[in-house]
């Protein structure tokens, strides 16, 4: 067993979700949300942690690593869970940030998904994005869309992952799992040949620079479902992230098309629920309507968060109306619906209430 195995262990066995080392510091991992010391664990020298990081990576895995200072990859623990690695170079040495991938892919009624989040796996075609921060479980959420297309339709699926995370078996859908620096070169080429390979589905781990997001674009206005993930916070920041990415000669003409490919929006935030024993997945929910291509042509972006309280009955949603019903109910306090809100003043006296009554 490799010396990094243990710790990893560890992690899945406290229910952590990221392992943090460093050179000349502790070791961390983080639960619920908070990123803590390991007890038991003393400080790792440069020479030690490389020295474990060599041990779960290949030789070739390694080279790029020292040659780059970078590397990301997938590691696997059989019976315990996949991890995505991250290893990188700072200034006291050699670092590395483990996440867990759990073996088991939770159905969309395990995450209590929305309604109208799942609805999506049963679309023909379009653009779904799934935004958030990073470490919000858009990866998650995906996995279960995904797996609820594969246990009830009969598609191609072509997943495109740096590393792959989650790994589906073939059900009623047939799945090719694509990482990018082992199997393609890249998202880009990737997509292309996405296009020439039948798919029917098409996930995008990470929308990260114009080809990417032009050809998501291409793919979704010829017929496929296309999922991809961006890191924005809400409908109308993913929409401007999109046009932004483009020259502004191009920019009318990324309107038009996304005007006519986009699906749905969801953007997602982890809150700690108000027991401190979890975390609760809070959504913001743009599905498309009659409305929306006009307003993504004319670039009357303002005027999303109209649209989706006006689409309230169609299963759309703010993210502040979420974060106010959750707090309402108790499921979450007040303080942090109210840090994570926009209109922020709509929290205040809640807040304010909460404060009181802790006192």
């Amino acid at each position: 067993m490799a010396t990094l195995d243990a710790l990893l262990v560890a992690l899945k066995e406290t229910k952590g979700s990221d392992l943090h080392l460093s050179a000349g510091c502790q070791p961390r991992m983080r639960a619920k949300g908070n990123l803590d010391p390991i007890e038991g664990q003393g400080v790792h020298s440069d020479a030690q942690l490389r020295a474990m990081m060599r041990e779960i990576a290949t030789p070739e895995q390694w080279a790029d690593f020292e040659a780059c200072g970078d590397l990301d990859f997938a590691y696997g623990l059989p019976g315990v869970a996949r991890f995505r690695a991250n290893y990188l170079v700072q200034q006291d040495g050699a670092a590395a940030v483990f996440r867990i991938i759990p073996e088991e892919i939770l159905t969309a009624e395990q995450l209590s998904l929305p309604e109208p989040v799942t609805n999506l796996a049963d679309l023909q075609k379009g653009l779904v994005l799934v935004t958030g921060p990073t470490g919000s479980g858009k990866s998650t959420t995906l996995a279960a869309v995904i797996n609820h297309i594969n246990k009830n339709h009969c598609k191609h699926i072509v997943t495109i992952e740096d590393p792959v995370e989650f790994v589906h078996q073939n059900q009623k859908s047939v799945l090719s799992h694509r990482e990018v620096g082992s199997h393609t070169q890249g998202f880009g080429p990737a997509l292309r040949s996405a296009i020439r390979q039948d798919a029917d589905v098409v996930l995008v781990g990470e929308m990260r620079d114009r080809e990417t997001i032009g050809l998501a674009i291409t793919a979704a206005e010829m017929g496929m479902l296309v999922f991809g993930t961006l890191h924005t916070n809400s409908a109308a920041k993913t929409i401007d992230r999109i046009i932004d990415a483009f020259p502004a000669k191009e920019q009318s003409q990324v309107r038009l098309s996304l005007s006519e490919s986009l699906a749905a929006v969801v953007s997602q935030l982890l809150v700690p629920t108000s027991d401190g024993k979890g975390r609760c997945a809070v959504h913001e929910i743009l599905l498309r309507t009659s409305a929306l291509p006009n307003i993504i042509r004319e670039g009357k972006i303002t005027m999303l968060n109209s649209l989706i309280e006006a689409g309230k009955s169609q299963g759309m949603q703010t993210m502040d109306d979420t974060l106010f019903a959750l707090a309402q109910d108790g499921k979450i306090r007040p303080n942090d619906a109210y840090m994570k809100a926009t209109n922020k003043a709509r929290f205040e006296s809640m807040a304010d209430a909460a404060e009181v009554s802790a006192a």
